[in-house]
């Protein structure tokens, strides 16, 4: 008996609808599983494509406000020449470079009193590293000149301090004078001179941008921080740091963007972790219902199987015919659920305001959440995992009742018929 034949005779089980209530029942019940692992499928990529997709918004809103990769010394003093610095880390994948100081301060307007993150910046070179910059460009940025003592601060810091453009605003830097009272503060006064709003509520809340000349005078750094670059690819900031950081030499700190929020990235990847985890469950639970499927058509089927035994095929080959009819469940439900999963993911941004509208609800409130819009990315790292792990299900859920079938012994199967 060749394989055809197997594929054939599988095939014939699988979609017998007729000849009886209880055929037709099987085929039901045949049919659900299949449903079922469609479902399951589907839910998996329909998951994991909208967690990619808030992953993506995130980082993609963080990185408007920062650079991919930070240089700076280990003894944290002024880089006298930034320019040569940043010809040094011109390797290939660097698109921009510009300067930068770096300190953290409190910000006070009346009794109101944060604290901040002061990032130093050159308004003509800022831009090529920062898209934020590069947007706000004619909105105060260009407005950041030396010794003109003016900030630009985040939509959500100007909220919790009651600030608006224009209005005046005191520093309070880290260090302190020495005094015969003792260590007193170094207040300075800053104007309003633009709030920026980079979609990233760290940034919202907690960044300010002055004037690098301003911030040098002001944390006594002598100079620029360091230079912070751009890149071609985002994702080879790790690979391009190691390079730069082997050109430079241990007295140097190259720090790249997934360092950045370490924590919440961790917090992202094993939540995906978990998720698929659940879902995959799902989808076995679907696929283990086909144990229970091929079982009652074992049942059903001896007598033919007895048959197909006296004519000649062997234990193999009446397992290979139940296996096939396994296979075929797992693979229709599998594509099945590939093909609505890849449907939904690709036009969920149509799909959610259809359903919101009919509802009459909103599923992402922008007071609460950092977008508006439901986001997916479907990632071919997710959907050929999911798809292999379903049919790997499906062909484990054949095992037992193809190997029960290769024991139907003819003489027995046949004695009452």
């Amino acid at each position: 008996m060749n394989l055809p034949y197997e594929l054939q005779v599988g095939w014939r089980y699988l979609r017998a609808g007729r000849g009886g209530r209880r055929n037709a029942f099987i085929s039901f019940i045949s049919g659900v599983s299949m449903v079922g692992i469609a479902l399951g499928v589907a839910a998996l990529i329909i998951v994991l494509s909208v967690m990619n997709g808030f992953q993506r918004e995130v980082r993609d809103k963080m990185l408007s406000a920062i650079a991919h990769l930070e240089v700076s010394p280990w003894n944290n003093e002024g880089v006298p020449d930034w320019q040569v610095l940043a010809d040094k880390t011109k390797v290939p994948g660097v698109v921009g470079a510009a300067p930068y100081v770096a300190s953290q301060a409190l910000l006070a307007r009346g009794e109101d009193m944060r604290g901040v993150v002061v990032r130093g910046v050159l308004p003509a070179e800022e831009p090529k590293v920062t898209p934020m910059a590069a947007a706000m460009q004619e909105a105060g940025l260009n407005q950041l000149q030396p010794k003109s003592w003016r900030i630009l601060i985040g939509a959500e810091l100007a909220r919790q301090i009651g600030a608006k453009v224009g209005d005046a605003v005191t520093m309070l830097a880290p260090g302190g004078t020495p005094t015969p009272a003792g260590l007193m503060p170094r207040p300075k006064t800053f104007t309003v001179a633009g709030i920026f709003q980079a979609g990233h509520y760290e940034y919202d809340s907690g960044l300010v941008l002055i004037h690098m000349d301003d911030a040098a005078l002001l944390f006594r750094t002598g100079g620029p921080s360091g230079v912070q670059l751009r890149l071609k690819d985002l994702h080879e900031a790790r690979a391009v740091g190691d390079q730069i950081q082997a050109q430079l030499g241990p007295n140097w700190r190259v720090r790249d963007w997934t360092r950045a929020n370490p924590t919440w990235f961790a917090a992202v990847k094993v939540e995906k972790r978990m998720m698929s985890i659940i879902l995959t469950l799902i989808v076995a639970v679907a696929a283990f219902n086909l144990v229970s499927t091929l079982v009652m058509v074992v049942t059903d089927k001896q007598s033919d199987i007895a048959i197909l035994r006296t004519l000649g095929a062997s234990p193999r080959s009446i397992q290979g015919i139940f296996i096939v009819q396994g296979a075929f469940a797992g693979v229709m439900g599998t594509l099945g659920g590939l093909a609505l999963g890849l449907l939904v993911a690709y036009n969920i941004d149509v799909i959610v305001p259809f359903i919101e509208a009919v509802l009459r609800t909103k599923f992402l409130d922008s007071s609460i959440y950092l977008i508006t819009k439901m986001p997916s990315d479907p990632q071919q790292g997710d959907i050929l995992p999911i798809a292999l792990i379903a049919l790997g299900l499906s062909l484990a859920a054949t095992l037992y009742p193809s190997w029960r079938a290769a024991r139907v012994q003819p003489a027995q199967a046949l004695r009452y018929e």
